[in-house]
């Protein structure tokens, strides 16, 4: 009998978690879509375009002209982009330098003409209007 009830209670909590695992990956491929339009207007060196697509809390620490600047030099001596593929997407509410809010942490696996192999790492979030817009990026 016990063996039956605890059966019962795994069962009830992996179908409890089912709805929110799947909510939570809906969450991820939608800022996965933002970020992959993001990153193209970064490659095609439309940086004003890629300010502009940011969000509020992105234009609220990064002013876009040291925006343009900062891209210019980071991806410039990078030259064209090759590939790209994403390695992880994490949703979560929390990050340790921003805001409570809602956040997917998206590591892509890229190479560049000029750097073979490189990780780029895009956060969107959802912002005040509830669409999901990027709020950091960091290339390593």
């Amino acid at each position: 009998m016990i063996k039956k009830l605890t059966c019962l209670v795994v069962i009830g909590i992996f179908l409890c978690a089912v709805p929110v695992l799947a909510a939570n990956t809906e969450k991820e491929k939608a800022a996965i879509a933002v970020a992959e339009k993001w990153l193209k207007l970064v490659d095609q060196g439309k940086y004003t375009k890629s300010w502009q697509e940011s969000s509020r809390y992105f234009k609220m620490l990064v002013k876009e002209d040291q925006w343009i600047e900062a891209a210019k030099i980071t991806r410039g001596p990078l030259g064209k982009m090759v590939s790209r593929k994403v390695m992880s997407a994490t949703y979560t509410t929390k990050l340790p330098t921003a805001p409570d809010g809602e956040y997917v942490v998206i590591e892509f696996e890229t190479a560049f003409k000029n750097k073979k192999s490189a990780i780029e790492t895009v956060t969107p979030m959802v912002d005040k209007d509830g669409k999901w817009r990027v709020s950091g990026y960091y290339i390593r």
